[in-house]
């Protein structure tokens, strides 16, 4: 039945898509929101808009929230967008419980697609190649076997759930593997509310090639060409491109064929994305790494190479037609013609070092570009203020040329990007510059640690920064937002905090989002803060008032930018004030701590310690047994 309400379950630039993708076909949209954020632009676009209970990331996770909002608009039918609840089975189960329409794949479909696990078994058994790896989840013993199995080589752990790069690190050494399962455990868990993992080997030159896929569950699949996305920084995504240039039409058939055989062996609905990773140096070397089984953050390349509007299709089939109906049966869609590349606009500036340092504050001017090829999808306008609880994507700059040689559209990207004025924030547009006007962006040698290789030159030019009413300048180190559930970090940052003083001399005041936050914070006399490195969320604190502290000592995990982060001290002697609690969120050059400087003992610069390979962290255990609880 076709669909005439939809609620977009989502935010941002992608709740905006998706409007304007159900306006075009007449049908009416209901945005949601969080308490925090009414001011977005994709409350203002839709047709009715309900407030959220809460604020931040949790309030678009709450399943029954979100259902309810659905059920009280009248809306018929639900889309999740990407991230949040977009690959949750739970929210298609109620929406079919509810007789809400989930414009996405089946519960069973994002069961299987949603576990990296299941998804490689079945790779395996329909003969598609996938990485040495292990075929479940494995604990610390399992993963130090695993490496040491490779004789030399490197291997990655990864979250079974879940994606973006969280719950994902490299490890080159057998001492870096204890701390790296510990991260990425905790990582998903809190994320995806799964701290399984996997294993696999590393293949360290890689092209991270994906193929676009579109179903009606009658077992028909067709796709719709490739995209490349192997231009990121630390596993995330930050420019892609379709077609891709760099590999062969016999690849190109190899990895579209699979796609499509994974996509029909579970008469696949909707969109959805089964993503590979190509030897750099022997394409021949192709492995399937996972699905997503949901629209992608880049699909727009793919829209504009083939003039398939792809989210007016995704709606059409969760209206009851079929891919014949809609033009997409294979033998119609559309060849690629030319070439586009999108580039994420992100909120933060990188360190020579690879460090990225999230931003926010107020966009005092906001001028995307404009012009032949150039798209922007974005949720930002002059006078918003940024909200720290959620993803630092602002916008992507999308550029096409019909052109058939790679270069043109790189041209046309890189004056885009030189168009943007963003005054307010600091974003990545001079990174973004740096990244595409290099000799192997052009000449097709780009691979997924490119960036890792070559952060020094591409950071060697200053972002694009401005004195900013919320930047990252010393007047506004402080509390970022209100405790948070310490259960659920991506709730993110709350409310901005306002006062003076350390948390021990002032209560909590919050404020809406945009006003200045604390000034310069003064410790205790004969004191020394340490600072925090970047702005994040508080998940763990390590030691106590009054603790002796060594140079080099572990202090603090933070959250940020999608990973965890540990903070050393780089002062010894004893620690006389605690300025922070857990679930705090801070900005960068908040005092999180004041030590008495003294002589308590040489800096630690490596610890060798016993490691118990059964051991959990004490929270951790506490959240998988409220997980086990909840699964009754």
């Amino acid at each position: 039945m076709p669909i005439e309400k939809l609620l977009i379950a989502n935010r941002g630039e992608i709740a905006i898509r998706v409007i304007r993708a159900a306006r075009e076909l007449g049908i009416g949209s209901v945005a949601i929101h969080s308490q925090d954020d009414a001011n977005s632009l994709h409350v203002r676009l839709a047709d009715e808009a309900v407030a959220l209970d809460g604020v931040g990331a949790r309030a678009y996770l709450d399943v029954e929230a979100v259902i309810g909002a659905a059920l009280d608009s009248g809306a018929h039918a639900l889309h999740p967008g990407y991230g949040f609840l977009a690959e949750s089975a739970e929210l298609s189960r109620r929406c079919d419980e509810s007789g809400i329409t989930f414009v996405g794949p089946t519960p069973e479909s994002l069961g299987l697609f949603g576990d990296k696990a299941r998804a490689r078994a079945l790779a395996i058994e329909l003969d598609v190649p996938v990485l040495p790896g292990t075929e479940a989840a494995v604990d610390l013993a399992e993963a130090t076997q695993f490496y040491r199995s490779l004789g030399g080589g490197a291997m990655i752990l990864k979250a079974i759930a879940g994606g973006g790069g969280r719950g994902m690190r490299v490890v080159t050494a057998e001492e870096q593997i204890a701390e790296a399962f510990e991260r990425c455990q905790s990582e998903a868990a809190t994320a995806f509310g799964n701290g399984d993992l996997l294993v696999e080997r590393l293949m360290s030159r890689a092209r991270h090639v994906e193929v676009q896929i579109i179903g009606d569950g009658s077992g028909a699949v067709s796709h719709i060409g490739e995209r490349e996305c192997s231009l990121q920084r630390r596993h995330q995504k930050v420019v892609e491109w379709a077609p891709s240039p760099s590999i062969s039409n016999e690849t190109r058939e190899r990895l579209t064929a699979a796609a499509v055989r994974l996509a029909s062996s579970d008469n696949y609905r909707s969109l959805g994305t089964f993503e590979f990773l190509v030897n750099a140096d022997d394409e021949s070397d192709l492995a399937f790494i996972e699905a997503n089984p949901r629209l992608q953050v880049e699909h727009t390349v793919t829209e504009e190479v083939t003039g398939v509007d792809l989210v007016r299709a995704q709606l059409r089939i969760a209206g009851g037609e079929s891919l014949q109906a809609v033009g997409l049966a294979q033998s119609e869609v559309p060849a690629a013609r030319g070439f586009a590349i999108q580039a994420r606009v992100n909120m933060e500036r990188m360190e020579p070092n690879g460090d990225v340092r999230p931003s926010g504050g107020m966009l005092t001017t906001f001028e995307p570009p404009s012009g032949p090829g150039v798209r922007v999808d974005t949720y930002g306008y002059p006078g918003y203020t940024t909200n720290p609880n959620f993803d630092s994507l602002l916008g992507k700059v999308i550029a096409y040329s019909a052109s058939a040689d790679f270069s043109d559209v790189i041209g046309r990207t890189r004056r885009a990007l030189a168009e943007f004025r963003i005054e307010g924030v600091d974003a990545n547009l001079s990174f973004l510059e740096q990244s595409l006007s290099h000799d192997d962006f052009r000449s097709g040698e780009i691979y997924t640690r490119w960036v890792d290789d070559h952060v020094a030159e591409l950071t060697a030019t200053p972002e694009m920064e401005v004195s900013a009413q919320n930047g990252t300048s010393d007047s506004q180190a402080g509390l970022a937002g209100a405790q948070l559930d310490t259960l659920d970090p991506l709730a993110g940052l709350n409310y901005f905090r306002e006062g003076s003083g350390t948390r021990a001399q002032q209560g909590v005041a919050t404020v809406t989002p945009g006003m200045q936050p604390a000034p310069n914070i003064v410790g205790p006399p004969g004191t020394e803060p340490i600072l925090s490195p970047l702005q994040g969320t508080v998940i763990q604190i390590l030691v106590e008032e009054g603790d002796a502290v060594r140079v080099g000592q572990q202090m603090f995990v933070m959250d940020s930018m999608k990973m965890e982060h540990i903070i050393n001290s780089n002062i010894g002697g004893y620690l006389r004030q605690l300025t922070v609690a857990v679930g705090d969120v801070v900005y960068e050059g908040h005092p999180l701590a004041f030590i008495e400087e003294a002589d308590v003992g040489d800096a630690i610069t490596e610890e060798h310690e016993e490691i118990d390979l059964d051991y959990i962290r004490p929270d951790l255990q506490k959240l998988f047994d409220n997980l086990d609880a909840g699964k009754d």
